[in-house]
């Protein structure tokens, strides 16, 4: 029988989002795939250096419990996760990809790589859960097959050290964890008319936006639970009172729980973020993907209508 990938919290993501490929992007963009090639495979016996969503791999890698094999007649820990690099790399490059993950002790086994097509096909077999890159046009078209994904800011601040036992996410509200109909009405009529909409509506859960599912497959691997690791979530939105009403009882609905939700009212989030210190933080606004990624690693949900056209 085949080996599958069901039942897991399956992360797909290219290699630049795990690895500070910068330095070797920049040789790709002044001249082309065979200089970068040949640079990644000089370089493929020196570990490249963790990227932005580095902290965030390991700490989830870190719910597989010891990777090390069990002693005979020992029960070997059940894999709870998978991360699969899907990169634009070429082959060549990806080994240098996979030398390096080794280097840092994250079991990774599985990858594509496309040498400049687009990987984001092999995310429907993989069923993914999230796919993280820095190439726009993927995250649009994995979002679009109906996956959670984010286009990473490469020069985010990096996770700090602060929280070696805890998977710290912070999720914004409309257009990332909740469909973008409110925002809809805010663009459209204003604050006060926003404030209403979301008033009259407070006992009616918001549609489900892009992000949903993966905060639902996080609390199931927080209730399975594992003495290594945990989970902590935060809901970090410019929605204040009376708005915050509808997004708790959404939450409510889903039987989904946050640790820590924050209504900001549209004071700046890094200051807050700065203060949760996530290893990541998804919104659908640049502008707030700037502001956090000051504060920590952050990726933009390019969904909605803020992001239409």
């Amino acid at each position: 029988m085949p080996e599958s990938l069901a039942g897991k919290l399956v992360v797909a993501i290219s290699s630049r989002a795990l690895f500070d490929f910068e330095e070797e992007n920049q040789v790709f963009e002044e001249h082309d795939d065979r200089r970068y090639r040949a640079l990644q495979l000089e370089r493929l016996d020196v570990p490249a250096k963790p990227g932005v969503a580095f902290s965030l791999v390991r700490k989830l890698l870190a719910f597989n419990g010891d990777p090390a094999p069990a002693e005979p007649g020992q029960v070997a820990p059940a894999q709870r996760v998978e991360v699969v690099i899907l990169s634009r790399n070429d082959p060549v490059s990806g080994m240098r990809v996979f030398r390096s993950a080794q280097h840092y002790g994250l079991p990774i086994q599985r990858g594509a790589f496309t040498r400049g097509e687009s990987p984001w096909r092999y995310l429907r077999p993989l069923h993914a859960n999230l796919f993280l890159s820095a190439h726009l046009t993927d995250v649009r078209s994995a979002l679009e097959a109906g996956v959670p994904a984010a286009q990473v800011y490469p020069h985010s601040a990096k996770a700090t050290d602060a929280h070696p036992h805890e998977v710290r996410i912070a999720f914004d509200g409309d257009a990332v964890l909740f469909s973008d109909e409110a925002e809809r009405v805010y663009q459209a009529h204003g604050l006060d008319a926003f404030q209403a909409h979301e008033r009259d509506k407070a006992a009616q859960p918001l549609s489900d936006g892009p992000f949903k599912p993966l905060l639902e497959a996080l609390h199931r691997l927080q209730q399975e639970g594992t003495p290594a690791m945990r989970i902590r979530t935060a809901l970090v939105t410019a929605r204040s009172a009376p708005a915050h009403e509808r997004a708790i009882r959404t939450l409510m609905d889903w039987n989904v729980e946050v640790d820590e939700a924050m209504f900001l009212g549209g004071l700046a989030k890094g200051d807050f973020l700065r203060e949760f210190e996530p290893d990541f933080f998804f919104d659908d606004q640049a502008g707030h993907c700037e502001s956090a990624a000051a504060a920590g690693p952050a990726g933009q949900v390019l969904f909605g209508v803020r992001n239409a056209g």
